[in-house]
């Protein structure tokens, strides 16, 4: 993506099913655990760079004795830091101690079998060390101690916020991540208060119903209780203090989660990859989390995937697909290079079928993959050409003209490459608008000046400014005749509110396309109309919202807004004309046929948050807030 935008967390859980005397000696450490999360964290590291946490708890332990630990980072060197700080503790440990699993876990911190980790991409607010996960929401009752981790962004936080104060809560903040913990954290303090008023009667001390709570706690139960009310896209995990855990995924299956256990380790990623990579196991042996369930693992080690909320549509992001996740996932590496395939007929028609004069390329870096896909598409396309020129020219057929034939190539070369040592912090404006310019280097002497039309694909284009400013610019230098940008994406119209960080109208270059077009066609008084219809969707049940914003998409086609928006990311005293492609809604459900979650192009939310936040969205954009609109 030639623009970064900020999106989802990554999460990583291990449970360790056997005694750390047994990774000691199978695997020469008793800190086996931790090693696999440091691995899990950084093959995931692409989901997080504000900062990441750790959370371990010790199984058994006797009252009185730490059993959880904690540490997070919000520094530069995020992970770096982290592991130093937790692998520091055992700096001071001699050759028999670290030989001696029984006396780590009675005497060192991060020696339990139950390992949370998290990565944090925050969408919103400050980047503090208390905005870092894993939350903890503590209590002396052992079963009470709640630790929760989650990739998730909640449309509904005030309603939420609102049911907490109705119990009769305080919450110290109002967030998302504070109100999940809260509420998850009410329904396990009720679930443990309803069992201990069950076995009270029995005659058992206190001490005993303490061991009966942790054995029957339904976590199931809990679960669905808790989450009844959450609208958004979430994989939350949680650690209950005396040993269960629980990874919850929405009904929708909008954020990913993958897992894989055998008879000694259960280990919850967020990439399919991570989990291959961390443990060694083939892609078929790690499964997808079914939406709308949580994978409870008991104390006892029972591993379980129980249904917990009514399973919606499949809408699982596409953006994972495109962008976001790691392309190391052999379904994801297909589905990208599919989606640069299916747009070889709209880039021919661009040329006019001019292969000889058209070179192709692409953006660094996330763009390559799509980039392979797209000139196997064309590769296709030419080999069918180059079968109707033989047929067509059978009776002439000499080996010249065969081979003149068969030499027609997909010109393919790499004009752009990214300087990412080149520095901008220069306070002058001006001074620093020049330099960022040049973030982009291109290859010299291969474009014929005024003949060649450059062709460069592109994974997503939001807000267009990272096109206008630097990549255009510098490849205006290579004097081409034309500049094609091709975008494996389609056409970004609507806010996301379900874990990436795309929240107001007024940042997409389509929507600024939209309104351009708009004024342009004397329909300016459609805004303030949609204004007024979006104002009285407010008022309306929040099951019966409709996005009144599509309306305003529907006065022109997709050619007419790819138009505008390709002037608009057009720098001025260009001599090339530039053109943008984008990618149909029909071609990305074709490319990703189980993800097709597509509501920040289409504009058809999996909720009924989503609905009301686009309508939010856009007043936001009419009374010049800058507000987020969840």
């Amino acid at each position: 993506m030639s623009e970064q935008i900020k999106h989802e967390c990554g999460l990583a859980l291990i449970r360790l099913l056997k005694p750390l005397e047994y990774y000691h000696q199978k695997y020469g450490t008793a800190l086996y655990g931790l090693t696999k999360m440091n691995l899990l964290l950084q093959k995931q590291r692409n989901r997080g760079q504000d900062g990441a946490g750790l959370v371990t708890i010790k199984l058994d332990m006797q009252p009185g004795t730490r059993y959880i630990s904690r540490r997070r980072s919000n520094s530069p060197q995020y992970l770096k830091d982290l592991f130093d700080g937790i692998f520091g503790h055992f700096a001071d440990c001699t050759k028999e101690q670290l030989n001696d699993p029984a006396w780590l876990k009675a005497n060192k911190p991060y020696t339990g079998e139950l390992i949370l980790g998290h990565l944090r991409y925050g969408t919103h607010g400050p980047n503090t060390i208390e905005t870092v996960h894993p939350f903890l929401r503590q209590n002396n009752w052992i079963t009470r101690n709640l630790v929760l981790a989650g990739n998730f962004n909640l449309t509904n936080v005030d309603e939420l916020f609102a049911e907490l104060i109705s119990f009769g809560q305080y919450p110290k903040e109002k967030s998302d991540t504070v109100t999940v913990l809260e509420k998850i954290g009410h329904f396990l303090d009720d679930e443990v208060q309803r069992l201990f008023n069950w076995f009270k009667p029995e005659g058992y001390s206190n001490q005993e119903i303490n061991t009966l709570i942790a054995e029957h706690l339904d976590v199931q139960r809990l679960l669905q209780r808790a989450s009844r009310k959450f609208d958004g896209g979430y994989v939350m995990a949680g650690l209950i203090g005396h040993g269960d855990a629980f990874v919850l995924r929405d009904p929708s299956g909008i954020r990913p989660a993958f897992y894989y256990h055998d008879d000694e380790i259960v280990v919850v990623a967020s990439e399919r990859p991570a989990i291959q990579t961390c443990i060694n196991v083939r892609y078929n042996q790690v499964k997808e989390l079914k939406r709308g369930h949580a994978l409870i693992i008991k104390k006892n080690g029972t591993i379980t995937e129980e249904l917990c909320k009514d399973q919606l549509e499949r809408n699982a992001c596409s953006f994972e697909r495109i962008y976001f996740s790691r392309g190391t996932d052999r379904d994801i590496y297909l589905e990208r290079k599919k989606l640069g395939e299916l747009l070889a007929d709209k880039i021919l028609k661009e040329i006019n079928y001019d292969f000889k004069n058209t070179v192709f390329s692409f953006i660094p870096n996330t763009a390559e993959v799509a980039f392979y896909g797209m000139i196997k598409g064309l590769e296709q396309k030419l080999n069918e050409i180059k079968q109707e020129q033989l047929l067509a020219q059978k009776e002439q057929l000499n080996p010249e003209l065969i081979h003149d034939i068969l030499a027609q190539t997909v010109r393919v070369e790499k004009l752009t490459v990214k300087d990412e040592k080149l520095r901008t912090f220069i306070a002058d404006d001006n001074a620093r608008g020049q330099m960022v310019s040049y973030v982009y280097d291109v290859t010299y002497g291969i474009v014929q000046n005024e003949v060649d039309t450059l062709v460069l694909i592109d994974d997503s284009i939001v807000r267009g400014t990272t096109l206008r400013d630097s990549i255009i610019s510098i490849l205006a230098t290579l004097r081409p005749k034309k500049i094609i940008i091709v975008s494996s994406a389609p056409q970004i119209r609507y806010p996301d509110c379900y874990g990436i960080d795309m929240s107001k109208m007024k940042e997409f270059v389509a929507f600024r396309a939209l309104v351009e077009l708009l004024q342009e066609n004397h329909k300016s008084h459609l805004l303030e109309e949609t204004y007024q219809q979006c104002k009285e969707e407010e008022l309306k049940p929040i099951h019966a919202i409709e996005n009144k914003v599509k309306t305003l998409y529907d006065q022109f086609t997709e050619e007419q807004i790819s138009d505008k928006i390709a002037e608009l990311i057009t720098p001025p005293d260009i001599f090339p004309e530039v053109k943008v492609i984008f990618q149909t809604i029909e071609n990305l459900h074709t490319a990703c046929p189980q993800n097709k979650g597509d509501w920040y192009f289409s504009g058809n939310y999996p909720t009924p948050g989503g609905t009301r936040v686009v309508n939010r969205a856009f007043i936001n954009y009419m009374e010049n807030s800058d507000e987020r609109a969840y």
